[in-house]
């Protein structure tokens, strides 16, 4: 853990700790700044003192809340954990194995720094089944439910959301409601509840905790900005190590904020997986094109290795909700440009593969991992799945290796990927691949070289 990190769970200022530390501020700054050696004994030194002082608490009582958190998946169980370090927090849920997980402090989401926190923190996080006496003496209660893009509809189903604020607002018409779950544009608007909030989150898979204390943005919509809203803002402020403060809006600039950002990630994803496309077509060299292009710093070297397409949890239904809050707008080209190029992309790939197949009756392709990101074992709207049904579709023999995987592929283990493809395909590449590197189609040129 960081001298930051350390500094901030005992509720300390910089200046606070200089002088409990009895060195003068602008020494201590430079040790939590980093701009020493971190193996040096002062460093040690420094460290050790500060871990011996108990976390403030004079105005920690005042400031706790009494906070309910409804689901637990990625976004509820992050911010709960954390959260729970300073507040008296519950997390609810529908599923009875994660209530027990939770209790039994097991981590069942993969993420090396909750896993952590699990293991190191003595923090107060505790779970129960989603019942409406629950929520009487809470201050704040935080939505963190899936919504999903329903197809039929072309919306989001935000039925998880609709019941979760029923349910609280059945026993307690005071509490701050504040939706961490993605809505479309309008929705909170639509419920005429001023004590209802947007607070958009932006964690990115594996990486959730480490997004929480060191945020891109922290953003409350909320139509008016009382005392309790601000207290909100200040309690995801306090947990910034970045010191990031509170952007407030209203509820549907907000959500606005939440559908634009990913449809400008997709469209980033989607771009350099259509340089990556001619690249391979005109026989030239994508990474070369890549490390070009991205070193003008108006676009930059990063969200740029090619893929078999954008999938994931976010990106495709973020995208298709936009699609649809623009039905009356003419101006919407670059929206409904992206999920087409998403499309041809993953019949380019599928096109790529079917040209490395001489006898389609007697050869194997092979899948290694669904996952969208390497060392996540989520495989949710991996783009990889829309792949695969296709080559499905056309008659092709797949085995699929993928820990846990229970489905109508055949599932083998890793040597019988090996033994039994005549071709491996692979979203992203692993270095258990490079002995076979010349049996494996992939476009994940960051992990090749």
């Amino acid at each position: 853990m960081k001298l930051q990190e350390l500094r901030k769970i005992k509720g300390l200022t910089q200046k606070e700790a200089a002088e409990l530390l009895n060195i003068p501020l602008r020494t201590y700054k430079r040790y939590e700044l980093e701009e020493v050696d971190k193996n040096s004994f002062k460093y040690h030194q420094i460290y050790s003192e500060l871990a011996k002082i108990p976390v403030k608490t004079s105005q920690k009582t005042n400031n706790k809340l009494k906070i309910g958190i409804i689901g637990i998946g990625y976004v509820g169980l992050s911010l709960g954990s954390l959260l729970s370090l300073e507040h008296d927090v519950i997390a609810f849920d529908i599923d009875e194995s994660k209530i027990e997980k939770v209790n039994n402090r097991e981590c069942y989401l993969k993420d090396k720094l909750l896993e952590k926190v699990f293991k190191d923190k003595k923090f107060s996080l505790k779970a129960l089944s989603v019942k409406n006496e629950y929520f009487k003496d809470r201050d704040v209660i935080i939505i963190a439910t899936n919504t999903d893009f329903n197809i039929e509809t072309g919306e989001f189903d935000t039925s998880s959301v609709d019941q979760s604020i029923e349910l609280v607002r059945s026993v307690n018409k005071k509490c701050l409601i504040v939706i961490k779950s993605t809505i479309p544009m309008g929705y909170v608007d639509s419920k005429n509840d001023d004590r209802l909030i947007f607070s958009p989150e932006f964690l990115s898979e594996g990486n959730a905790v480490h997004d929480i204390l060191y945020p891109s943005r922290i953003i409350v919509g909320a139509n008016k900005i009382t005392p309790d809203v601000k207290k909100f803002g200040k309690c995801l402020s306090n947990l910034s190590i970045n010191n990031r403060n509170v952007i407030y809006m209203t509820p549907i600039e907000a959500e606005a904020v939440k559908l634009f950002s990913n449809a400008y990630l997709a469209m980033r994803v989607a771009y350099f997986n259509e340089l990556d496309t001619y690249a391979e077509t005109k026989g030239l060299n994508p990474l070369n094109i890549i490390k070009g292009v991205s070193l003008d710093p108006r676009i930059g070297d990063y969200y740029n290795n090619p893929s078999f397409g954008y999938g994931g949890y976010c990106l495709p239904k973020d995208t298709a909700q936009l699609k649809r809050s623009f039905l009356n707008i003419k101006n919407n080209n670059i929206i409904q440009a992206i999920i087409e190029s998403n499309h041809t992309r993953k019949e380019f790939i599928v096109s790529q593969i079917e040209k490395k197949i001489n006898n389609k009756d007697e050869e194997v392709i092979g899948v290694y991992r669904l996952s969208m990101k390497k060392d996540s074992d989520n495989w949710r709207n991996s783009s990889i799945l829309d792949i695969l049904d296709s080559l499905k579709n056309k008659g092709y023999h797949l085995v699929i290796y993928e820990p846990n995987y229970k489905g109508e592929l055949s599932s083998v283990s890793f040597d019988e990927l090996i033994n039994k493809s005549s071709i491996i395909i692979a979203n992203r590449f692993d270095k258990k691949l490079e002995p076979f590197a010349n049996k494996v189609y992939t476009r994940d040129l960051l992990g090749i070289n």
